[in-house]
């Protein structure tokens, strides 16, 4: 599918099509419609789009394919590619990193000079950090971080990016040293 949907055909494209095409598609689709985010209004990866659409008050799915894309350009401007990332680490500026993985990932492997995301330092950054300055934050495989981009976005500050790809790129195409990983 090349990361697009047929117009055309989308009504017969099933979930997990869109959502391969679109990684983004999931928190489009609440954003918008609440439709995806709780178990009240999820769907089944099976289920095409045509049928998500009819089921959720008949919406039309040209219309939401629309804004499927839309979202999509949003996260792709909202994403920091490793080695722009590196660039930004060496300037005389740095961004503040944020790694939301969990402590042992953490511990195990991560970019020099990251934090560890915790419930203390969400209240430090909510409370003292400036809007204004570049903050990335990276998780292992750059999909959840997406989200939490998102979050502190839509909490005022201006300057969030989420590491494309994760720790897993960033050790893959910037630091070989940083041990790269699998979660069974």
């Amino acid at each position: 599918m090349n990361g697009e949907i047929s117009l055309a055909l989308a009504d017969k494209h099933t979930m997990q099509q869109v959502l391969s095409a679109y990684p983004g598609a999931q928190r489009a689709l609440f954003k918008r419609y609440h439709i995806g985010g709780c178990s009240s209004c999820g769907f089944q990866l099976t289920e095409t789009l045509g049928e998500l659409a009819a089921r959720n008050g008949n919406l039309v799915v040209e219309e939401v394919i629309r804004h499927i894309e839309s979202s999509h350009l949003q996260d792709l401007a909202m994403q920091i590619a490793p080695s722009e990332l590196a660039t930004a680490l060496r300037s005389s500026q740095p961004p503040r990193l944020l790694d939301i993985r969990t402590r042992e990932e953490w511990e195990g492997a991560r970019i020099e000079g990251s934090a560890l995301f915790t419930q203390e330092l969400m209240q430090e950054i909510l409370g003292r950090w400036g809007r204004e300055e570049l903050v990335v934050i990276y998780d292992h495989l750059g999909g959840k971080s997406m989200d939490a981009a998102a979050y502190f976005l839509g909490h005022g500050f201006k300057q969030v990016k989420a590491l494309r790809g994760g720790l897993d790129a960033w050790s893959y195409e910037v630091d070989k040293t940083v041990p790269r990983y699998r979660l069974e």
